[in-house]
């Protein structure tokens, strides 16, 4: 039954409740659905094992027996892209199935989400040299250049996102096409058959009051003890580095060489606050996009108990 049963591709900004709705799903597939659910993340930084707080990676008693894939497989000082999350996420399917379960893909990484609906742009090879050379530049110079040749990569792009940045420039120069252009391409297809994307909506002024809160629950989990640790041990990696929360505190450890004031870290704090409200607003721009097929459902969360939304999931599903 399973081969021919809907995925559901459960998306929606940071803090709006994915990762509970995806448990709560897989919990009540054996009994509505007739089969067993289990978990794909599609999460570029809860692959690295040991980012668990800032990368608000479910522990276990979260995920409350219901199997979760693709999180803690790679160190935090291996690099890690698209293309081998959607190789993984691509077996992992293929087991899940094979045990006649229901896979559920849950993501905060919405261009792992497009892969997975719409197909992977294979764009050329990286050169060591052009990176290097774009390396060297300014930040402002890189985005500048950005702006310029891509602006529809710039506006998805967050002005911070070095290694993004480097690769949209890296693929202009090396094809002449923006990587937007590219990118709508293999996005213009028909979603995967067999699909059905749930996403997740919140009022601007809740999801913002909600990201807030948990930036907040994570400093009082310990987040900052995490990467210290991560620091300490040389584990936190180049990439790695690049998640919300982990980026903010590097920077602050390094400027006080390694002993950070109440006042750095409080700046930290506020830091992370802002840009992961950037980044759920940049989540809202993928969400319309990959939402706007007729295999969707949109569920707004701030009416809707996980209960009801869960029903409403299994109801759409069982059409």
């Amino acid at each position: 039954m399973s081969q021919h049963r809907t995925i559901p591709v459960i998306i929606g900004p940071t803090a709006s409740g994915k990762s509970t709705l995806a448990v709560e799903l897989g919990l009540a597939a054996p009994a509505r659905l007739s089969l067993p659910g289990e978990v794909v993340t599609a999460d570029a930084f809860q692959v690295y094992r040991g980012l668990d707080i800032g990368t608000a990676k479910p522990t276990p008693a979260e995920r409350r027996g219901v199997p979760h894939h693709l999180i803690d497989v790679r160190e935090p000082t291996e690099s890690f892209s698209v293309d081998q999350w959607l190789d993984l996420a691509e077996h992992s399917i293929a087991d899940i199935r094979g045990r006649g379960d229901l896979p559920i893909v849950v993501g905060g990484t919405h261009l792992y989400v497009k892969a997975f609906l719409h197909g992977l742009f294979d764009g050329p090879p990286a050169d060591g040299a052009l990176r290097a050379e774009l390396a060297a530049l300014a930040p402002a110079t890189r985005r500048a250049e950005l702006e310029r040749v891509d602006p529809a990569a710039a506006a998805r792009i967050h002005a911070n996102d070095a290694r993004r940045t480097i690769r949209a420039l890296e693929v202009h120069r090396l094809t002449g096409t923006p990587i937007s252009a590219h990118q709508s391409q293999w996005g213009d297809g028909v979603q995967r058959p067999g699909t059905l994307v749930v996403a997740l909506a919140w009022p601007i002024d809740l999801i913002n009051r909600r990201i807030n809160a948990r930036v907040k629950a994570m400093f009082d989990a310990g987040l900052v003890d995490e990467v210290r640790g991560l620091i300490a041990t040389g584990r936190l990696g180049a990439a790695a580095r690049e998640a919300l929360g982990y980026k903010q505190l590097a920077a602050a450890f390094e400027k006080s060489r390694g002993n950070p004031s109440a006042r750095d870290l409080d700046d930290a704090l506020e830091q992370i606050k802002i840009q992961t409200r950037r980044f759920a607003k940049n989540q809202r721009t993928w969400l319309k996009q990959l939402a706007s097929g007729a295999h969707a459902l949109a569920l707004d969360m701030s009416v809707l108990s996980v209960e009801d939304a869960t029903a409403r999931v299994v109801e759409r599903m069982g059409r």
